[in-house]
């Protein structure tokens, strides 16, 4: 279409030009005493065009003459723009091809041809990045070398390149630069220096998915449960870690911030810092209960702590994991001497709605038995002994059988339950 436009303007200026060139009659006189001269205007014309395209072409030579120094000069400092990205790119590759010497002195080449070009008064678009960057790439080879002298000198020339109130780019990379200098240090086993450069960054950068995953690692290995807690919290919430992940991420630090109390106020201090969903986890609850009666805790406050578990394994037998179980039930028959009558009734209402379930009737029978109810915790734990799958409260039962029989003088019924005790391990 625009070449269909362009055809009709053409022939419109071609019959312009044959109307107006065709019939003129026009003259120019030219007087220069003694001479006169004639011209048609025809010919005027065309004198004034070609002395128009004439002297504009000789202008155009000139200037494009006069502009080679300068097109010489962008092109060598062109030439070594080049040299300087092209040298930054392989640091990067032989940097990520385990090449690090190869990188370093790519990097190091980069800066020099940066700083050549500044020598000559040449700016490069971007040079501050551009010279950070190659800092940080010469700093991690460094690091990859165990080269620690020359990994901190590049780090605090990348860090004076990326101001911390420059433009948004200097400041983002001035963070990764921290970043990644925290990393450093955890690698080195050190993580104090880690969680220092970790809490010289802003307080947006500091919550970022990569720096607590840092401070993460940084405070388990100093020792910081709770701190190590709390970013944990926040990295799953950040949905970093896999669900199943983070709890189990989460549940190993509780269970390390419980060993850590060593007494019952401290302990039980610990246990109102958790979350309401850690407090209901199976393995947390049993432990901080165990924890506490080992601590010579109030036991009706370790049954409290049991009771969400206890609910749990009686109203959906199937949820609760066979382990967690299991411990569940040693932890309730190690507290059996000072078991209140609610919980007594607990015991009797689950066996008698699960009447299947050997582990209720073992607790069920062992319970009986601190009761002195002996003929009903004989027959509770006789059935359970031939139902139980674990080899511990198997033996156990057994062996209790045993010291009931020894008591009513059965000596041979005794010797047959030691016996069975003694197989079951």
């Amino acid at each position: 279409m625009r070449a269909a436009l362009w055809l009709l303007a053409l022939f419109g200026v071609a019959v312009a030009a044959a109307l107006f060139a065709g019939n003129n009659q026009g003259t120019v006189t030219l007087y220069w005493p003694p001479y006169r001269i004639d011209l048609s205007l025809n010919m005027v014309v065309l004198l004034l065009v070609g002395s128009f395209v004439t002297i504009y072409a000789a202008l155009r030579a000139l200037a494009a003459l006069l502009e080679l120094p300068h097109q010489a000069r962008r092109w060598r400092v062109q030439q070594k723009e080049r040299a300087m990205h092209a040298a930054l790119l392989d640091a990067l590759t032989h940097m990520l091809g385990g090449r690090f010497i190869r990188s370093r002195k790519a990097a190091v080449a980069a800066l020099s041809q940066e700083n050549a070009l500044a020598a000559a008064g040449e700016t490069v678009p971007h040079g501050r990045q551009l010279r950070a960057l190659a800092h940080m790439i010469a700093a991690e080879a460094s690091h990859a070398l165990q080269d620690g002298a020359t990994r901190e000198s590049h780090l605090q020339d990348a860090l004076q390149q990326a101001p911390a109130r420059g433009s948004v780019n200097e400041q983002e990379m001035r963070e990764g630069a921290q970043m990644r200098a925290a990393r450093w240090s955890l690698d080195d086993r050190d993580a104090d220096a880690a969680l220092e450069r970790l809490a010289a960054l802003p307080q947006g950068a500091a919550r970022r998915t990569l720096a607590l995953r840092i401070k993460l690692k940084a405070t388990r290995l100093a020792r910081q449960t709770q701190d190590a807690l709390d970013t944990a919290r926040l990295l799953a919430k950040h949905r970093a870690f896999s669900p199943s992940a983070a709890q189990s991420i989460v549940r190993g630090l509780a269970i390390e911030l419980i060993n850590s109390a060593h007494d019952t106020a401290q302990l039980q201090r610990v246990w109102m810092s958790l979350e309401p969903a850690e407090r209901n986890m199976p393995e947390l609850a049993i432990h901080a209960a165990q924890r506490l009666a080992a601590l010579g805790g109030d036991g009706t406050l370790v049954r409290a702590w049991l009771l969400p578990v206890w609910e749990r394994m009686v109203d959906l037998p199937d949820a609760l994991a066979e382990h967690h179980a299991l411990k569940l039930v040693r932890a309730l028959e190690s507290g059996l001497d000072e078991l209140d009558p609610a919980w007594l009734a607990r015991i009797e209402t689950a066996y008698q709605a699960n009447p299947r379930d050997a582990r209720l009737q073992y607790l069920a029978g062992m319970a009986c038995r601190k009761r002195q109810l002996w003929g009903k915790a004989q027959q509770l734990l006789t059935q359970a002994s031939l139902q139980l799958g674990d080899a511990g409260l198997r033996a156990s039962a057994w062996r209790t059988l045993a010291e009931l029989a020894q008591a009513r003088g059965d000596d041979a019924t005794a010797a047959e339950a030691w016996k069975k005790a003694a197989l079951s391990r």
